[in-house]
């Protein structure tokens, strides 16, 4: 659902001045809050909020088959549940394309970023590996749920540990954790979200703004101690609009400053199991 023509003509006219509705600058985030530890049967968990947008993410740690293709490695899933008690616009049923598309961006991100060292999953080649789960729940929609869940997910999975495991009666303990955390690099990726509106682009977006975008590019990006250089792992473009390679120099330009902000929100968290 898109906003009106009359809103969305106002928003392009504040955006045109330097001004939004909440009189934060284009690239400047609302207020951030994570939480960890939040639920205590999973193995990892968190909550984040950006401004009024509100999401959860419960992490689970369990035992499954490796792939034919990678019998030493092990796996990951990720899946949203959009709950029309965070928005109206939501609806009962099936994952729509736009939950199924979230939780692919979220995937890609930590995927690809190598955040996760799949080899250290590896409990017997071939026949045994730790799955990891990743279950998106928005609980408020009030626009940029992408980063929120991203975040989410990268502050769930720092706080993760291991189940008890049986090796004996190759079983799981639920409920009995350990002090292991899951093997993680340094290359955390964490995701931002660019919107253009009108020719204006702004991160961010509250639901008004969101929905008057003609185009976003989300980009998950990731830095180590080894490089010091931010690194692309994922791109997604959505919305008819085209990017000119102006705004792509202008989005790249304005990413190492904010993802240095993310870094410094996340690194200092505490992530005691509560």
């Amino acid at each position: 659902m898109e906003v009106s023509e009359l809103t969305k003509r106002r928003i392009i006219e504040y955006l045109n001045e330097g001004k939004r509705f909440d009189n934060r600058e284009m690239l400047e985030y609302r207020p951030i809050l994570i939480e960890t530890g939040i639920s205590k049967n999973a193995e990892g968990s968190s909550r984040v909020k950006i401004g009024n947008t509100e999401v959860v993410v419960g992490v689970k740690v369990d035992l499954a088959e490796p792939y034919t293709d990678s019998p030493e490695e092990g796996a990951m899933m990720v899946t949203a549940e959009f709950n029309p008690l965070a928005s109206d616009k939501f609806e009962s049923g099936p994952p729509s394309a736009a939950a199924i598309e979230l939780a692919r961006i979220v995937d890609r991100g930590i995927r690809e970023s190598g955040f996760i060292d799949f080899k250290k999953l590896c409990i017997k080649k071939g026949e045994a590996v730790w799955c990891i789960f990743i279950d998106i729940y928005p609980i408020n929609h009030d626009g940029n749920l992408i980063d929120a869940a991203a975040l989410a997910a990268v502050a769930a999975l720092k706080s993760a540990v291991f189940p008890e495991y049986n090796k004996e009666e190759n079983k799981v303990l639920y409920g009995e954790l350990t002090n292991k955390k899951l093997p993680l690099s340094e290359s955390m990726p964490l995701t931002m979200t660019f919107h253009k509106i009108g020719s204006n682009l702004v991160l961010d977006p509250v639901l008004e703004e969101e929905e008057a975008a003609d185009a976003r590019l989300s980009i998950a990006f990731s830095k180590s101690e080894k490089k010091k250089d931010l690194t692309i792992n994922a791109i997604q473009k959505g919305g008819a609009a085209s990017l000119s390679d102006e705004e792509i120099d202008n989005i790249l330009e304005n990413s190492v400053k904010i993802w240095n902000q993310f870094n410094d929100i996340i690194e200092n968290l505490d992530l005691k199991k509560k």
